[in-house]
């Protein structure tokens, strides 16, 4: 699998995940806990995790292909949520097998 991730700063991590969450639960299957979220959408996998001032974006997709895409798409909807502007995602990309 190749994924991605980002860590940006945001006052309100959990909110923008409550939020992304119950946008994307109309189309996509959503599992949302207290201070995280998976997400299964059809370029692949969103975990979104809130730190105390943080929120950690980790994409997980079949096709490297897609994940400049599927970065695309997160952080454009990341941005629709946001009460504010969010800093820039600076993304890293990883290979893991799933999830940790």
């Amino acid at each position: 699998m190749n994924n991605s991730v980002a860590t940006i700063d945001t006052a309100d991590p959990q909110r923008l995940i409550r939020r992304l969450s119950r946008h994307w639960s109309h189309k996509f299957p959503v599992r949302q806990e207290q201070k995280r979220s998976e997400i299964r959408l059809t370029l692949g996998d969103c975990l979104l995790e809130a730190g105390e001032a943080t929120l950690r974006v980790r994409l997980q997709a079949a096709d490297e292909e897609v994940l400049p895409r599927f970065e695309a798409v997160v952080v454009s909807h990341l941005q629709r949520m946001a009460a504010g502007p969010l800093p820039e995602f600076l993304w890293q990309r990883q290979t893991h097998k799933e999830y940790p």
